[in-house]
């Protein structure tokens, strides 16, 4: 009976011991957990190498895009390539288009702050640079003089005075505040690179033209077309559907119901490499603003870069998708409209390489004769706000530059003979 009473009294200070350990045990892990790091505690023989697939990609996207550019822009820039590169991994600058449907006056309080309309107010613009003449740009002067007169008188460009997009002065990295709604809730102003509004500009839409956006999101350039207030019908278009709801927000948010009605707007989430077979010599000017690389936002961003090792495939079909989009483009132009083909990115490939091909293919499969138009009166009127790439056979192209840091943008206009 005595045995039976220890053994009994052995278990209970066995199982007392046992709860005694646990709450321990977990008194100490609340402990560890408050720990940010035990490294620095742990003996060197008991520390184990963190797994790469657990914690941080050991290349990650941004890394190996900037490996592809050092590589690829190296050879196409060249002495360029090291400034460029410098501006690409700073912050960038941006400027705000005005919304001509918002009745705030923030014109005079930007005015006030520094900013001018680089679009309207060009006198600057009209004195050469001295940061923009390189030794490269010096020779291109002395050698083809009278080409460049030639362009610039031969061509015309008719801005809209309704556009304006005010910037900070070359060098003024500061940045604006984000826009305020007004009385009916509309923003004032919309911020983006100001480099973006070119290509808008050089599409050159006339009163009554019937335009289309055929790669629209997020909504920056949509919105520089309808500032313009001269189209008759505008068709936006994005083969996402997500972005296409992100479209329809910016919109919201920066027009008025009424120019949003299916008469004036059509927002649609179609397929913009079938857009020949939908609506054929159509429009009167077509902005195709392609997918690319998007060479800013894979320098700066992991999330969503195109760099992505999982998006390989992705990235080298894109030069075939720039090509199938914008002979969709060429093709939904009416004979004697024009096409506006830009990217977002340095890639020769991506660039002239498309519009070459999409020239030749447009003529041996569709019977399409098209002709490169001279965007050079564009270049000179705003060469003192941005840095424009010299020596480009076909289009022109901003490149970042540390005292303008816009860009990159590459343009290209086509016109469809009759």
């Amino acid at each position: 009976m005595r045995n039976r009473c220890l053994t009994a009294g052995a278990k209970s200070d066995r199982k007392n011991l046992t709860h005694g350990k646990m709450a321990l045990f977990m008194d100490t892990r609340l402990i560890l957990r408050k720990v940010t790091d035990l490294r620095c505690l742990t003996p060197r023989r008991y520390r184990v190498k963190e797994k790469w697939a657990a914690t941080h990609a050991k290349h990650p996207p941004t890394r190996l895009a900037l490996h592809h550019f050092d590589a690829t822009y190296s050879v196409q820039l060249g002495k360029l390539w090291p400034s460029v590169r410098v501006a690409m991994l700073s912050e960038r600058k941006y400027g705000a288009l005005l919304n001509n449907f918002c009745h705030d006056a923030v014109l005079v309080d930007l005015q006030a702050k520094g900013c001018r309309d680089f679009i309207t107010n060009r006198e600057e613009d009209a004195k050469p640079s001295l940061e923009q003449n390189s030794e490269a740009e010096a020779q291109e002067e002395c050698t083809d003089v009278s080409l460049k007169k030639s362009d610039v008188d031969g061509q015309e460009i008719n801005l809209s005075p309704n556009i304006k997009c005010l910037v900070f002065p070359r060098g003024d990295v500061t940045r604006f505040k984000p826009a305020k709604p007004d009385a009916y809730g509309l923003l004032s102003y919309y911020l983006m690179d100001a480099a973006s509004v070119l290509p808008c500009l050089a599409l050159d839409v006339q009163e009554g033209h019937n335009v289309l956006d055929l790669c629209a999101a997020p909504g920056g350039k949509t919105l520089s077309l309808l500032q313009s207030q001269a189209i008759r019908f505008l068709c936006v278009n994005d083969t996402s559907v997500s972005r296409t709801m992100r479209l329809r927000k910016v919109l919201h948010s920066y027009v008025p119901k009424q120019f949003l009605t299916d008469e004036k707007l059509r927002i649609t989430s179609f397929d913009g490499t079938k857009w020949g077979d939908i609506e054929r010599n159509t429009f009167d000017r077509v902005l195709v603003d392609v997918p690319c690389t998007t060479d800013r936002h894979s320098l700066m961003e992991d999330d969503n870069n195109i760099f992505n090792k999982i998006r390989v495939g992705e990235r080298r079909r894109l030069p075939q998708l720039q090509l199938e989009l914008l002979l969709a483009g060429i093709e939904a132009a009416c004979p004697g409209g024009e096409i506006l083909y830009s990217t977002c990115t340095l890639s020769q490939n991506q660039n002239q390489g498309v519009v070459e091909q999409a020239i030749c293919l447009a003529r041996e499969n569709h019977g399409i004769q098209l002709e490169a138009v001279s965007l050079r009166p564009l270049t000179q009127m705003f060469r003192n706000t941005f840095h424009f790439a010299p020596d480009l056979h076909l289009g022109e192209m901003v490149i970042p530059h540390l005292a303008a840091n816009f860009g990159p943008i590459y343009m290209c206009k086509l016109k469809r003979l009759t």
